[in-house]
């Protein structure tokens, strides 16, 4: 070939790659980290910035600290329902599970769901899931071009998992195996093409400690305490009366309930295992010079009681149930910070595809982050949310529905009205003294919630009812066990 028509060929090519590699830094790569039942303090940052209230000043978070430091951090962030598959249908649809069907751990997302990797996928984007997906033993991953997925719950060593369909052995700690293949996905992708990338850890999600935990972290806090909290030594309003469901008393000092303070550390080695974990992801996205192109969200499918009002769970509707971590660093210069804008899980779905420039969800019911993020919370943005959770067969935690407000919080459930909770969170935010006895509060909240409920478009699943609002199988299950007795 003369060196003219040469010439002439690489002008063209580049006359043609120009707009695709504009349009891919317009359009910025995403990378979504999703913990498993990671409460909204379980960060170093925020114990530094709780100071004396911190429940463990001792945590380590190091690369967490440091996405932290890079991005908005929210520290009024909540889930719409306080449990897994719950949360990761919520986040994927942008819609209550009254709408999208997953109410519970025991059902599959179904594959024709619209979800906003099939979004993004529509937009050009490249789209990849690594880690737990959580949907029962569901083995499809819809909308992903990439998959290196376990089944169900897996196993913290050698797990086995799902590598574009084919079941593949794998051996190591499966946090770090997830990241493994992340990294690799980040260091493979084309500069000319954006991707969404889904990391969903295990951790810090029971069984914990022992065995399940990486050697780096297995010594990790050997001597160290929880410090207890107003709630610390009280018992739920429907557990009580019922020793059963009622864990041991939370420590109050060292030398408390060893078992429970052990328990304590097993749940934070978890966190610091992920957390050098994330801090191999960040390196990943900057040695492969995407990082400042990165639109990167870091949270969790629910919140975890540890101790608090004699829990160890979620699903409930206090708030160490609801509330989770989200970190939100932006592409382009850094602009960190704090917000104290009310945000859902809802919301995570409507913000990516904003971002990416992608057609929004049909029926939605979040609304995109990019106003909060620049600073900016408008007038009609949300002081107050509807929660909901169903009841489960073998679990005690009953039906629950409730608002939460920037201020109150008014919590249902159905069938026992004597368990009504009213609280004041400015004055009590441990929510310990319930205000249900105050007839003008507690009216003026369940309007709200009532308003709320309508707005969600709210209606009871099969099964449920406003006055049992007990499914099938848990009826079965009582039967079963007194027969049984």
């Amino acid at each position: 070939m003369s060196l003219p028509r040469l010439h002439r060929l690489l002008f063209l090519v580049l006359a043609l790659a120009g707009p695709l590699l504009r349009a891919a830094a317009e359009r910025p790569d995403i990378v979504f980290i999703y913990c498993d039942d990671l409460r909204w303090d379980a960060l170093g940052v925020v114990q530094k910035e709780q100071g004396a209230a911190g429940r463990f000043p001792w945590l380590q978070t190091p690369n967490l600290d440091r996405l932290a430091a890079q991005s908005v951090r929210f520290r009024e962030s909540f889930v719409v329902t306080s449990l897994c598959s719950p949360g990761r249908a919520a986040v994927m649809t942008s819609r209550y599970g009254h709408h999208n069907g997953i109410i519970g751990n025991g059902a599959h997302l179904p594959p024709e769901t619209p979800t906003f990797a099939q979004q993004l996928r529509g937009a050009g984007y490249t789209t990849a899931y690594f880690g737990k997906w959580h949907m029962r033993d569901q083995r499809e991953r819809p909308h992903y071009d990439f998959v290196a997925s376990f089944v169900g719950q897996g196993r913290y060593f050698d797990c086995p998992i799902l590598l574009n369909g084919t079941e593949t052995p794998t051996k190591g700690w499966i946090d770090d195996v997830s990241t493994d293949y992340a990294v690799r996905f980040v260091e493979q992708q084309p500069a000319a093409k954006p991707f969404f990338l889904w990391l969903g850890f295990k951790s810090p999600h029971g069984p914990r400690g022992g065995a399940n935990l990486p050697e780096r972290v297995q010594s990790l806090y050997a001597d160290s305490v929880a410090r207890p909290t107003p709630n610390t030594g009280l018992t739920a309003i429907f557990n009580r009366g019922n020793a059963a469901a009622e864990p041991a008393p939370a420590p109050k000092a060292k030398g408390g309930n060893p078992g429970q303070a052990e328990a304590h550390r097993d749940y934070f080695r978890h966190v610091t295992a992920l957390d050098s974990a994330v801090g191999r992801l960040l390196d990943a996205l900057e040695r492969s010079g995407r990082a400042q192109r990165t639109l990167i969200i870091f949270t969790s499918d629910n919140g975890y009681y540890l101790g608090e009002h004699g829990l160890g769970d979620k699903r409930s509707a206090y708030d160490e149930s609801l509330r989770v971590p989200l970190l939100v660093r932006l592409p382009g210069a850094a602009r960190p910070g704090t917000s104290d804008a009310m945000v859902l899980n809802l919301d995570y779905a409507p913000t990516i595809l904003d971002f990416a420039g992608a057609a929004p969800l049909p029926g939605a019911q979040g609304r995109s982050l990019r106003a909060p993020l620049a600073g900016q919370v408008p007038a009609d943005w949300r002081n107050a949310f509807f929660y909901e959770y169903f009841r489960e067969a073998n679990y005690v935690s009953p039906t629950v529905l409730a608002v939460r407000t920037t201020t109150h919080k008014h919590v249902l459930y159905p069938g026992k009205p004597a368990w009504t909770e009213v609280f004041d969170l400015r004055a009590d935010p441990y929510e310990t003294r319930n205000l249900a006895a105050d007839a003008a509060l507690a009216a003026s909240l369940r309007e709200r919630q009532e308003t709320l409920a309508r707005e969600a478009g709210f209606r009871w699943p099969d099964g449920y009812d406003a006055d049992g609002a007990e499914p099938a199988a848990v009826t079965k299950a009582k039967a079963a066990k007194k027969k049984k007795n």
